[in-house]
């Protein structure tokens, strides 16, 4: 690569990342992406591994192998603890990398309102770890009810009710309904009570027209406890404290999972300062997805606040990818002298899925529920996966899920630090 002087360095092989090194394939150019991951994950399909419908590598693939073919790639495992922006410098554990285009697209974390004491006790779905730990946490549940014959102790608190607390809560429900409804003997899962708390008005807010309100009748008929416009006011390892305003309640849990909330990675503070932030940690960028008076430096996906056509742009998978592609052709409109044009977000559809044959979309002016909706939901999830064996191997896994009503990888794994 030593004919290719502008060097773009990349930190973060997510979905805005990667997909910015992918088109950048053919330009003068030479990449170095930055990740602490060995692997590329899929996201949206985390809370599937988190309740044993899917394995880990189902649903992350290899970084190397995904750009074997692109030699204007190299890949550096490494964890990213400063940027140099004055100087266009990166500093990684291992020492400096210079850069002439810098994109920062290292995603968000969990947000808990100033109680970061409640992480311990309920864990977010971000990461393959966050995934595997809660569904030991659910399935161990199931086992401590069995050892005590004390099935009043299968509470299942999930908090958010966005696309992520109501797929998790609804899959919950469906494990103790049908998965796991003859291997006990001392209890029944089926009784296990799932609850799904939302400070607003309505679950899956995100969506307009009566889907919302679907939505939650769905979640209802799976055997869901819905309770809109309560929070949560105080967590400990056993138990929430819920609140509607006026009256507090108090209820044991067996495993909590958080979903109210996400912050913007400690990459973007470093990059612009705690004022160059917005509510959420995100980094506020130009219309162009740089930060303002580096127009050198790119912030994209969960991380970038950005706004398109007076709309902010949402925290999604469809989102990250055109913002990565964005990136790629405006680096090389600069290098061919070409002033690029703003970043224009094209809004291609919600959805979410809430259980077997159930779910929710939004695409343009169309509105699906219920089994149109999650066949809908299977094709786009399908169709981002990436590799074809990764597509191979959920489809049958999916296929055989549908069957059997199994979800066969339920391995009560911990990975300690």
């Amino acid at each position: 690569m030593a004919w290719l002087t502008h060097q773009v360095v990349i930190v973060g092989a997510g979905f805005a990342g990667l997909n910015a090194a992918k088109r950048l394939r053919r330009a003068p150019v030479a990449i170095t992406i930055i990740d602490r991951s060995n692997y590329h994950l899929f996201q949206p399909l985390l809370y599937q591994v988190a309740t044993g419908g899917l394995s880990p590598a189902d649903i992350a693939s290899p970084i190397r192998y995904i750009l074997r073919r692109q030699k204007n790639v190299r890949v550096i495992l490494d964890t990213v603890t400063d940027v140099d922006v004055d100087h266009k410098n990166v500093t990684t554990t291992s020492g400096l990398i210079p850069y002439d285009t810098l994109i920062v697209a290292t995603g968000a974390t969990h947000h808990y309102f100033g109680h970061d004491e409640w992480e311990s006790s309920a864990p977010g779905l971000k990461t393959l770890k966050d995934a595997t730990g809660i569904r030991a946490s659910i399935l161990e549940a199931f086992e401590h009810a069995e050892r005590s014959h004390s099935p009043d102790s299968l509470n299942f608190l999930v908090i958010g009710g966005g696309p992520t607390g109501a797929e998790m809560a609804g899959t919950i429900a469906e494990m103790a309904r049908d998965t796991l409804r003859k291997d006990f003997r001392a209890i029944d899962p089926r009784s296990a009570r799932v609850i799904l708390v939302e400070a607003g008005p309505a679950v899956l807010p995100a969506f307009s027209s009566d889907l919302p309100n679907r939505a939650a009748l769905q979640l209802a008929k799976l055997g869901v406890e819905v309770r809109t416009d309560w929070q949560a006011t105080d967590i400990s390892a056993d138990s929430v404290t819920i609140t509607d305003g006026t009256t507090s309640e108090t209820v044991l849990a067996a495993s909590i999972v958080w979903a109210a909330g996400v912050w913007g990675s400690p990459l973007g503070a470093q990059l612009v300062g705690r004022e160059g932030l917005d509510r959420s940690g995100r980094v506020m960028v130009a219309d162009d997805l740089t930060v303002p008076g580096h127009p050198e430096v790119f912030v994209l996906g969960d991380l970038a606040h950005a706004v398109s056509e007076s709309r902010l742009v949402p925290g999604v998978a469809p989102a990250a990818i055109q913002a990565g592609r964005y990136a790629a052709d405006a680096i090389v409109d600069r290098i061919e002298g070409r002033t690029p044009p703003v970043f224009k977000y094209r809004n291609k559809g919600t959805m979410a899925t809430i259980g077997r044959r159930a779910g929710v979309a939004e695409i343009g002016k169309i509105r699906l529920h219920g089994w149109p909706a999650w066949m809908a939901w299977l094709v786009v999830h399908l169709w981002f996966l990436i590799g074809f064996e990764n597509r191979l191997l959920v489809l049958t896994q999916w296929s055989w899920n549908y069957v059997t009503r199994n979800r066969s990888a339920r391995l009560i794994v911990r990975y300690r630090d």
